[in-house]
């Protein structure tokens, strides 16, 4: 904009004169290009805007910046953070916690987990937990079961109900999908179903030592409902699902095409969980 009588009190000439600063040196100044460090800022909001965009804007700072990181992207977390403020980006936020339902009577399972989440290799501990999906036909169940040691989602199943085949459906298919220890760990919540015996006798069939945690202490399942929390945060809760076959096909895009392959998981050093667990294979 020029700076003129017409609009500002004084004319460029007067200040100029007043400064002891030429009238062409303050054009020149006022032209000339963009520092580098300005330039590096534009260049981090391009490769920024991107990562958070693949991650249908779900990813926060940390995971922007482990992103970039992969690309060979240099640049602080700090610095992404400031940038990401700059441009108005922010990760979406998870919902409110919810309970599901339990079984306080049976006290026979134990906890051979202790809330330590990980494992020395892949089809060696596992977790799982049920939870539901509003569509505009009812509730849709999902159960799932995941690796402690890749945090992969192995095995899932979906229906409209949330009865014990539901669950057998999900431990079958992580059986089928990954080579699983014998005497591996399934760690679960205290719900009913999870407590019968139809489901113990599925357990016992693939050798798969069943434990639990305790009742209503969701700590003691954290995993499964940190997966849960990041399923409905980044996905469901940003979605109206019409028939529970929309949420169906959704839900199986999210595990299968964004959750095991792309999203980077702080637990595993900022990997995929398909990542890492290919690595594990390569190592082996």
């Amino acid at each position: 904009m020029r700076l003129d009588t017409a609009e500002y009190a004084y004319s460029v000439e007067f200040l100029c004169e007043k400064l002891g600063v030429s009238k062409s040196g303050y054009y020149e100044w006022r032209n000339r290009p963009g520092s580098a460090t300005n330039q590096r800022r534009e260049d981090l909001k391009a490769f920024i805007t991107r990562a958070f965009e693949a991650s249908d804007g779900t990813y926060g700072y940390r995971r922007v910046h482990a992103q970039l990181a992969r690309w060979g992207v240099t640049a602080g977390p700090e610095l992404v953070r400031d940038l990401m403020r700059e441009l108005g980006f922010r990760s979406c936020q998870p919902p409110p916690r919810r309970w599901s339902l339990t079984h306080p009577g049976l006290g026979e399972v134990p906890d051979l987990v202790g809330r330590d989440f990980t494992a020395d290799k892949p089809g060696m501990k596992l977790v799982g937990d049920i939870t539901y999906i509003p569509t505009g036909e009812g509730w849709l169940y999902l159960a799932t079961v995941i690796d402690c040691c890749t945090k992969e989602v192995i095995g899932y199943a979906m229906d409209d109900h949330y009865k014990t085949p539901l669950i057998t459906r999900a431990i079958r298919r992580a059986a089928q999908n990954r080579s699983l220890a014998p005497g591996a760990i399934f760690h679960s919540d205290r719900g009913v179903n999870y407590m019968s015996a139809e489901y113990a006798a599925v357990l016992k069939g693939l050798d798969i030592r069943r434990s639990s945690g305790r009742t209503g202490i969701c700590f003691d399942n954290a995993m499964a409902e940190s997966f849960f929390g990041a399923l409905k945060n980044e996905r469901v809760s940003r979605v109206v699902y019409p028939t529970r076959e929309s949420a169906r096909r959704d839900i199986t895009h999210y595990i299968e095409l964004w959750y095991n392959q792309r999203r980077l998981h702080s637990a595993i050093g900022y990997r995929p969980p398909r990542e890492a667990h290919s690595e594990h294979l390569k190592s082996a």
